[in-house]
């Protein structure tokens, strides 16, 4: 009986770390509205380590992507800054922005520079 038990409760452990771990393998099919619409969901759910890896699959899969590009950069950078991981969303935010100081800087959405904008502005309040 205590045999039982114990593999009940083993069972239960791993069947809950494996929800929280993420999806061991996302379809090649999956579009990048999918995408994000999963990674959104997750990040809702404080899913923090799921939304990563959705936003790394988009940053993988539709590197020429600008729009999804800057979208799964900035989420990546804003969940570090909910994480209270500053210097890394800080760093994140920097390399986004970056890419609103090339020629191809108009074909960028501005949301994401604006925004990034404003949260580097409040880590550096949180700074002093």
């Amino acid at each position: 009986m205590h045999f039982l038990r114990l593999t009940a409760l083993l069972l239960c452990v791993l069947f809950i770390a494996n929800c929280g771990s993420g999806p061991a393998t996302i379809s090649d099919t999956i579009t990048s509205a999918e995408l994000v619409q999963r990674a959104q969901e997750a990040s809702d759910r404080n899913r923090y380590k799921q939304s990563l890896r959705y936003y790394e699959i988009i940053l993988e899969r539709f590197p020429t992507n600008n729009d999804y590009v800057c979208a799964a950069e900035y989420e990546i950078a804003f969940i570090h800054y909910k994480q209270k991981k500053y210097d890394l969303s800080e760093s994140e935010f920097n390399d986004l922005l970056a890419r609103y100081d090339t020629p191809d800087a108009e074909l960028l959405p501005q949301k994401y520079r604006i925004l990034a904008n404003i949260v580097i502005a409040r880590i550096n309040e949180r700074k002093k």
